[in-house]
């Protein structure tokens, strides 16, 4: 699960609200060990990937750096190079 939450920092334009929410739900995924929690957990589950998707938000805006910033489509390039690389993946 965790091979889904990707870095969000230092990109142009910046992470949206959509990618922040769906890192935080991948995380609390992974923690609570489950996709899809039960009818009893589902509010503590919603409340906690709210809350970690605000925090997560407060970071990335607090943040600083003198790097360039990161093109989403090189990033994204380099990854499926290195998956292949890896053997994890084939060339289509």
């Amino acid at each position: 699960m965790c091979r889904n939450i990707h870095t969000l920092h230092n990109f142009e334009p910046a992470a949206s609200s959509d990618e922040v929410h769906a890192a935080a739900l991948q995380y609390v995924r992974k923690i609570a060990g489950t996709t899809r929690p039960s009818k009893a957990n589902q509010e503590a589950f919603d409340r906690a990937v709210a809350e970690i998707a605000h925090v997560t938000q407060h970071l990335l805006d607090d943040l600083v750096t003198t790097a360039p910033p990161k093109n989403r489509e090189e990033e994204a390039a380099k990854a499926r190079a290195r998956a292949v690389a890896s053997g994890r993946y084939q060339v289509a």
